[in-house]
Formats: C-alpha cells, sequence, structure tokens
C-alpha cells in the first residue's frame, strides 16, 4: 500500500427493496423482476474498472472493508455476492482481518439465505431490525414482524463471526420506560455491537407528508435528549459504550467499514447512487453514480463506471467533511489527520476564537491527541459544526 494514501474501503450498493418503507430516503426502488445475472456483470464491470482506473495512478491498494447496502442486499443472490467478493479480493486484495458486512431485513426469505452468504465470504451482517413490537413495525412500513426479527437474531448469530442490528427509537407516543424496555430486549441477544437511530422525518418521505398534516407526532427536542441521554447511560452499563452519536459497540467490535467514512479515508462506491471519495495525483476526488438503477446500467455500459459525476475536493471542503465526520466519534481526530487533510494542526486552520468558545461550553477539546467532541457536542453536532465552520 503506498504510504502516502489512506485506507481503502469499498461500498456495493444493491438498490432494490421489497417496499419502500415511508421514512426512508435512501437510494431504493421497488422492481418486480431483477435480472440477477445482468446485475452481477454489472458490478464486476464496475469494479474492473475501478481497479484499473487506481492502478494507472499508482493507487490501488487492499481493501480494508466491503460493505454491502442499499436497498435490501439480503435479496441479492448469494452467488452474486460471492462474485463481487471473489473479484475484490483478485483485484485490490485484501487486507488482513477484512471486514466484509451485508445488509438484510429479517423476512424469513432473506434469514434462509445466511447460510449462502457466509459460504460466499460475509463475516458480519447488518439487521435492519427497528423495532420489537407489530405495531411500531406496521407504523414504519416494514415487511417484517417481531417474531421474524428475533429468528432472524438467533439465525444471524449463530451463522456470522459478528453481528449487529439496527434500532429506531423517539416514535410516536414512546416513553422512556417503553424504550428501557426495547433495549432490555436488545440487550439480552448479548451481540457486541448496536445502531439506535432516533427517527428523523426528511423531506420527500411519505412520513413528512404525513406528519406535515398532523396524523402523527413525534418526540419533541426535550423528550428526544432524554431518550439518548438514557439510551447512552444504558448500553455504557451494559458494556457497548458509544463510539459514535449512533453505534454501540464492545471494544474492537466497532463497525470498521464506518470508521473508514467517519476517519476520512478513502472508498469506492458502486452500483445506482453510490457516493465514493478516492485520492490518487495528489488530489481526492468525490464521485457519485446515476441514482435510477436503469439509467446506472446503461451508463456502466457507456463508461465502465456508471459516475454521474465526479469533482475535485477542495481543501476546504475537505477540512469541513472531516469535521462533520470526525466529530460524531468519541475519539479524537488525530493531528495528524488535520495535516493530511488540512495541511496544518487544528491551531492554524480553525478560528481560535470559536474553538475557544466552544471548549468553554464544554462541547469540544483540544489537546495533544487532536480535536474531539463532547458528549454534550455530540448531542448538539450540528450547532458545533455551525460555529467551527461559519
Amino acid at each position: 500500500m503506498p504510504a502516502d494514501l489512506p485506507r481503502l474501503g469499498l461500498y456495493v450498493h444493491w438498490p432494490f427493496c421489497v417496499a419502500k418503507c415511508p421514512y426512508c430516503d435512501f437510494n431504493s426502488h421497488v422492481r418486480a423482476q431483477i435480472d440477477q445475472p445482468d446485475w452481477r456483470a454489472a458490478y464486476l464491470r464496475a469494479l474492473e474498472s475501478e481497479a484499473a482506473r487506481l492502478d494507472s495512478h499508482g493507487a490501488k491498494r487492499p481493501l480494508a472493508s466491503l460493505f454491502f447496502g442499499g436497498g435490501t442486499p439480503s435479496l441479492m443472490e448469494p452467488a452474486t455476492t460471492a462474485a463481487i467478493i471473489e473479484a475484490a479480493e483478485r483485484l485490490f486484495g485484501f487486507e488482513d482481518g477484512i471486514e466484509i458486512t451485508l445488509e438484510a431485513n429479517p423476512g424469513s426469505v432473506e434469514a434462509a439465505r445466511f447460510t449462502g452468504f457466509r459460504a460466499a465470504g460475509v463475516n458480519r451482517v447488518s439487521l435492519g431490525v427497528q423495532a420489537f413490537d407489530d405495531a411500531s413495525l406496521k407504523f414504519l412500513g416494514r415487511a417484517h414482524d417481531a417474531a421474524q426479527a428475533r429468528g432472524a437474531i438467533d439465525i444471524a448469530m449463530t451463522t456470522f463471526p459478528r453481528m449487529t442490528f439496527d434500532l429506531i427509537y423517539a416514535r410516536p407516543n414512546q416513553s422512556l420506560a417503553d424504550w428501557q424496555r426495547e433495549l432490555d430486549m436488545a440487550l439480552a441477544y448479548g451481540t457486541s455491537h448496536l445502531s439506535l437511530y432516533q427517527l428523523t422525518i426528511e423531506k420527500g418521505t411519505p412520513f413528512f407528508a404525513a406528519h406535515k398534516r398532523g396524523e402523527f407526532v413525534i418526540p419533541d427536542e426535550e423528550e428526544a435528549a432524554a431518550l439518548f441521554e438514557m439510551t447512552q447511560a444504558r448500553l455504557g452499563e451494559a458494556g457497548l459504550a458509544a463510539y459514535e452519536i449512533s453505534n454501540h459497540a464492545r471494544p474492537g467490535e466497532e463497525s470498521r467499514h464506518n470508521l473508514i467514512y467517519w476517519r476520512s479515508d478513502d472508498y469506492i462506491g458502486i452500483g445506482p447512487g453510490a457516493h465514493g471519495r478516492l485520492t490518487f495525483g495528489g488530489q481526492t476526488f468525490a464521485t457519485l453514480r446515476k441514482h435510477k438503477p436503469e439509467d446506472w446500467l446503461a451508463q456502466l455500459n457507456k463508461d465502465g463506471l456508471g459516475v454521474m459525476e465526479e469533482t475535485p475536493v477542495s481543501a476546504s471542503e475537505r477540512l469541513s467533511e472531516m469535521l462533520m465526520m470526525g466529530l460524531r466519534l468519541t475519539e479524537p481526530i488525530p493531528r495528524a489527520r488535520f495535516l493530511r487533510i488540512a495541511s496544518g494542526p487544528p491551531e492554524t486552520v480553525l478560528d481560535q476564537h470559536r474553538v475557544q468558545r466552544l471548549i468553554d461550553g464544554g462541547f469540544v477539546t483540544l489537546d495533544s491527541n487532536g480535536l474531539s467532541s463532547t458528549s454534550e457536542g455530540r448531542q448538539r453536532l450540528n450547532a458545533v459544526l455551525a460555529e467551527l465552520l461559519a
């Protein structure tokens, strides 16, 4: 691996779902038929092109992580997953102990495929459980029920070396006691990683229109803050301390792929709508693929990449991205990262009067280790970033 280049991850976007969840603003699509061989061939062409491009710039390096996201990647045939993993290893090489994650929904058909995904090389699964009661799952538009969620967790824990699952809180009429019981149910499985997201109402989703019409009410800011604080305390007591705003893990069980993003490393993104950040020739580029599945396939057939945009990322943009991503973590943004991305230490690239105000307010710390956010700062990260980036 070239010494001056950051680590490299690979994100593979599978855009298809059984149904579109009303809160989801991700690039996901429902299709009656999916030509699996055609899609398999498309991903392999994209990988070949990316490997050749990085190689031509002397920037190809082994992959530290591989993540199948979506959409619902568990709708992919295990043979397609296996082909992508084999091609990625052949073309790039794998770092020792590479993490290969696949997102899955807990429906029985997907769960039955877990053995096939494990044989394909997947060593970590991420389950979109979201809730443990049927009424909440119905509200969230999920295609599974609570019994299927519990069954999928059991199968995943016996099939994969590592697993995690998601829950959504701050749902309508959800009390602290309700969330405490749900957290206790989650912790009873003994998993080493949990992702716990606060329900947000995103523009362009069915939930946005329904919420605007007053069809449901979510907890206000004070109630949501209480739920967040209780989450941090309860998970910390259980040994799964927060290492990022919404993610909790036992030491060493953090999501290695997501750390690629949060630590401002490089990642290839292939598949419809996938984003990427790639460094070569002394410059970092942002890549964005065509969003619609059919458009991505058509573009891929033209250029081998399916790229909609590829633009240089300026030094100021890289600094902004580093702060937006890095301050999500409990670990500091190290000084070496400031030097790599912003060509200077935090004392020279940040407004020190603004930094000091945030330090005095108890929102960030700056020391020999680097710049980090406090628990209070992470809970108010948008305001912290607005101050730092003003």
